[in-house]
């Protein structure tokens, strides 16, 4: 049974890194109408994440990929179950990346204004509906004896799902409201260090609650102690950016989304998708997994693939590492 635990950490791990990454990426593109004043800010906004908004968006590629390969049981269950949200999710993405190439292409100040309105909608719809995905894979659905669901969509829109997804809407906010602190100067850094004061508290209280819920319910000792961990990173991240650190601010703040997403894979193993209308039709890792040989193969890959990508993003992030400043854009579009 190693390699299907191995390749159940590598899923985590996956969609760990998506959710630290395209979140600020949403959070960025959420903070549009309560950061900026006029044009200039948008543009100023939008070009911290310009280089590296798409490198953010392949991890889910690769994550669902993975799951296919390694898990196809998971796979065609929660992409049949959660057809119209992760078709709604996928729409969003394809309007927030259409906006992001096309709301220059003009210098209509309605044109753009439009389009800001789908970076918008394309960042909140997203991060509030993976909340309601991972909410339901953690509580459960009702499954038959060939692991499909049996429920509707409006069961999925469960109050826990429904908190879960305001729990990673909010956190994804302050995750790219502190990130704009980070990449920003003048009046735009200021702005954004004091609304992630105010919207950190509001998120660490549904965050909170969330955590607690899901602790009670379905909580493990490995998963508590990872989601109290995340509440000490979500604490640290709110003192730092009060002292105006924004770098340690945003890097305690990705340990906490991390620590959140893995505390969520904690409370799921040795299980992938529990059954809530009969325990016999729980999907584990063992009746879920692929065969030996194709892990096999696959964690060969993995291990030649996995510390390029890393290090690919490592030096993209690196490149772009300097500070985004009205003067800048300005200069750029003459």
């Amino acid at each position: 049974m190693f390699l299907p635990d191995l390749w159940f950490c590598l899923i985590g791990l996956f969609f760990t890194g998506y959710f630290v990454l395209d979140g600020f990426d949403f959070g960025v593109g959420m903070s549009l109408p309560f950061l900026s004043k006029d044009d200039t800010d948008r543009r100023v906004l939008i070009n911290t994440i310009g280089p590296v908004w798409d490198l953010n968006e392949t991890w889910v590629i690769v994550a669902g990929a993975c799951l296919f390969a390694s898990f196809p049981e998971w796979y065609a269950t929660i992409f049949s179950g959660f057809y119209l949200i992760m078709l709604m999710i996928l729409l969003a993405l394809i309007l927030r990346g259409v906006s992001f190439e096309y709301r220059h292409q003009r210098p209509d100040h309605k044109w753009k204004r439009n389009f800001d309105r789908m970076i918008f909608i394309g960042s909140v719809v997203p991060a509030f509906l993976w909340g309601v995905v991972f909410a339901n894979i953690v509580h459960g659905l009702a499954l038959d004896k060939g692991f499909n669901y049996t429920g509707s969509l409006g069961d999925l829109f469960n109050w826990y799902a429904i908190l879960g997804g305001l729990a990673t809407l909010l956190l994804f906010f302050v995750h790219g409201v502190i990130f704009v602190s980070l990449k920003t100067d003048g009046e735009i850094r200021v702005r954004a260090r004091k609304l992630a004061t105010r919207a950190g508290v509001v998120a660490a209280v549904v965050g909170l609650v969330f955590l607690i819920v899901t602790s009670i319910q379905h909580g493990t000792m490995v998963s508590i102690i990872l989601s109290a961990a995340a509440v000490v990173a979500l604490i640290i991240a709110f003192v730092q950016n009060l002292r105006g650190r924004e770098g340690w601010a945003f890097g305690f703040m990705a340990a906490t989304i991390a620590l959140v997403i893995v505390s969520l894979f904690a409370t799921l193993f040795p299980n992938v998708l529990v059954a809530t209308n009969d325990p016999a039709h729980t999907m584990t890792i063992a009746n879920a997994s692929s065969s030996h040989y194709t892990l096999e193969v696959m964690s060969w890959i993995a291990l030649i693939f996995v510390p390029l990508i890393l290090a690919y993003q490592g030096f993209t992030y690196w490149i772009f590492r300097k500070r985004v400043t009205r003067s800048l854009v300005t200069a750029a579009s003459h």
